[in-house]
């Protein structure tokens, strides 16, 4: 029986940690390689021992220098090496972020201000052709906690899901490469989390505090039914490297 396929999934910050998209993963079969690079876990020079890459979130920008985030040095390094060779990727807000500005895009402080709380966002004609993005309803439920937007894509990267606050908010580059603005992946408790150190972004939601949590928690549901089967089509993406490469 041949070895599961393998994903290196990189935690910028502990406070955005696998949680359940950790899960859908593990449960369609890959093996998760998870380094926290904010707590001095060694990111792999290439990729070449792994057949996918995931990169999550955190409260770093992707406008730090090395200076002020040393630990996202390794990971555009990994992020650029998965655009050119086209690696299965996913790439989630912060990680979403750095992909665009690794790929020649632009990342900028968002102008009307943070998104934050359970939101919907909108396909794009062009996710109706893809593998990963298809088979999503027009209009999934996400969760939003960002401050920086993606004010351009990468050239030639492909427009997957757009809203009306920030238009960037998921895009494909190449075949295998994805970004996401939002997030996917968190539990109640993590939004709850959020919620109570993003003073700032909180402020700027129409919502208090309390609200934005708890239309996150009744959101959730939602998401798993939605984002879990989308989680399983990436991992086959990733399993499908893993048999060419074998």
């Amino acid at each position: 029986m041949p070895a599961p396929a393998r994903l290196l999934v990189v935690v910028p910050s502990d406070t955005d940690p696998p949680a359940r998209l950790g899960e859908w993963l593990r449960d369609a079969g890959l093996d998760l390689d998870v380094r926290r690079s904010d707590a001095g876990d060694q990111l792999p020079a290439d990729l070449s021992g792994h057949d996918g890459l995931v990169v999550l979130g955190g409260p770093q920008s992707a406008l730090d220098d090395e200076a002020t985030s040393p630990e996202l040095t390794g990971v555009r390094q990994l992020l650029r090496q998965a655009l050119a060779g086209d690696v299965p990727t996913l790439a989630i807000c912060l990680g979403a972020q750095l992909l665009a500005e690794v790929g020649g895009g632009r990342v900028r402080k968002g102008v009307d201000g943070p998104e934050v709380g359970a939101t919907l966002v909108a396909k794009r004609d062009a996710a109706d052709d893809d593998p990963v993005f298809g088979p999503l309803p027009l209009s999934p439920d996400v969760l939003q906690f960002h401050h920086d937007e993606i004010a351009e894509l990468p050239a030639g990267a492909t427009l997957l899901a757009s809203n009306p606050f920030y238009a960037n908010q998921a895009f494909r580059v190449g075949r295998h490469v994805y970004g996401l603005q939002f997030h996917i992946e968190t539990t109640p408790e993590i939004v709850e989390e959020w919620a109570t150190r993003d003073e700032i972004g909180v402020a700027a939601s129409p919502f208090d505090r309390e609200t934005i949590i708890a239309r996150a928690a009744a959101v959730h549901p939602d998401l798993e039914e939605v984002w879990a089967p989308f989680a399983a089509r990436f991992a086959a993406l990733v399993r499908s490297r893993a048999r060419q490469a074998a």
